[in-house]
């Protein structure tokens, strides 16, 4: 490895301000989701880094950090559990339902919760 590469980021930064900076729409949602929990105070930016870094360091990670917003996701999930706001069965549920409203929802039309042919008013 040259010194170069060495010195070279994990994860490849956008060429531009211009150019995006997430990957993925979810990724920019779990940001952003994550920096208003953070400012609710439900948990602390320690509290985070904390949750975080035990995702990025767990074997199997990648080495180009391409996972590094499932990381993110984990350890937002990990932090909720363990805060008691939502457990990993609640997170499930609702990521289930979701996935069934975006089937059912036609094409060009905005998916909604209530699409979800399993939903119930009464949530």
């Amino acid at each position: 490895m040259s010194r170069l590469e060495a010195n070279r980021p994990a994860v490849d930064l956008p060429d531009s301000l211009d150019a995006p900076v997430f990957a993925e729409p979810w990724q920019a949602e779990a940001f952003a989701m994550t920096v208003a929990l953070h400012d609710r105070g439900l948990f602390s930016w320690a509290e985070w880094a904390q949750a975080l870094s035990a995702q990025v360091k767990k074997p199997g990670a990648a080495a180009d950090g391409h996972d590094y917003y499932e990381h993110w996701l984990a350890a937002l999930e990990s932090l909720l559990a363990s805060k008691g706001l939502a457990e990993k069965s609640d997170v499930d549920a609702m990521a289930h339902a979701w996935e069934r409203a975006a089937h059912a929802t036609p094409h060009g039309k905005p998916i909604l919760l209530e699409n979800d042919p399993e939903f119930s008013s009464a949530r």
